[in-house]
């Protein structure tokens, strides 16, 4: 079993009210500051779960430059005001950045809870025949 440090208590914390922030911002008509400051306590929140230097490296793997520059530009924008545009430019980016993990998840998902319609939408769109 992995030990979870305090740093990452503390981290799982930080990400569980920046989604809060987050949800509030869009519904409350995409106030600025609720996503700004949802924006800041994920950053922070990843940072003290996996530490600054591999929150580093994710961020400027070169592969992921692209993913990067329009998620880190989408939060600098939500920043400065323009919460809109901001947060399209954010979403793309972070598409993009964990595009590689969205199978991941969708199966992890489906292997914990066993729904027969979603089972049998994604075993037939997986199919080459």
């Amino acid at each position: 079993m992995v030990a979870i440090t305090e740093f990452q208590k503390i981290g799982i914390g930080l990400m569980g009210f920046s989604l809060f922030f987050l949800l509030f911002g869009v519904l409350l008509y995409f106030d600025s500051v609720l996503l700004a400051f949802g924006n800041i306590l994920f950053l922070s929140g990843l940072t003290f779960i996996i530490g600054f230097r591999r929150t580093a490296l994710f961020f400027f793997q070169r592969h992921k430059f692209r993913g990067s520059f329009f998620f880190l530009g989408g939060v600098s924008l939500v920043l400065c005001r323009w919460p809109i545009i901001g947060i399209l430019v954010e979403s793309y980016g972070f598409v993009l950045l964990f595009r590689s993990f969205f199978p991941m998840a969708l199966g992890f998902v489906l292997s914990a809870v066993n729904i027969p319609f979603l089972n049998a939408f994604v075993s037939s769109s997986s199919s080459m025949v």
